[in-house]
């Protein structure tokens, strides 16, 4: 899907947190603006390496993230930003875009990954406003009861909740 198309949205991270309901890390994004909240669920080790970021801890060797970052530089290249492109069956998808020797390149991507890697270059984390639009309407498969009371407790949430990762 080409992002020119659709309106992209701006987003920030806005926290990670687990879902009360399936255990599950959640990343939090939010719109510059506050009005629009993206939920995305995201394996453990994917939820870590954003914490790590999230929080500056520097790790002794170079994480996965670090090490696409530092091979995307030595070939001249830049992450120009990372769009969540699409909501397919339930699954999101991304797309990083860069820039490599005046090449503009767009690589297939988890959206967990391509927002591990915006946040270690200091990329735009965009998302296309029919992916939020969809997410709203989307079962991720917990239940009519169990989405509710998720969607309800997604609302309410106080951005003073949203900063820091536990688990």
């Amino acid at each position: 899907m080409s992002d020119d198309m659709n309106m992209l949205i701006e987003m920030s991270i806005k926290g990670l947190m687990v879902d009360p309901v399936t255990n599950t890390p959640i990343v939090i994004l939010k719109d510059k603006g506050g009005d629009r909240v993206l939920p995305i669920w995201v394996g453990i080790f994917e939820a870590n390496a954003i914490a790590l970021q999230i929080e500056n801890i520097a790790t002794p060797r170079p994480m996965t993230h670090d090490l696409l970052r530092n091979v995307i530089s030595d070939m001249d290249g830049r992450v120009d930003r990372v769009v969540v492109c699409d909501l397919k069956d339930n699954t999101f998808y991304a797309i990083i875009h860069l820039t490599v020797r005046g090449e503009r390149v767009a690589i297939d991507a988890r959206p967990s990954d391509a927002i591990a890697l915006a946040l270690r270059t200091q990329s735009p984390i965009l998302v296309d406003e029919t992916v939020i639009d969809n997410a709203k309407t989307v079962d991720f498969g917990t239940g009519g009861a169990d989405s509710d009371r998720l969607q309800k407790w997604l609302e309410s949430l106080d951005p003073d909740d949203l900063g820091k990762y536990k688990m």
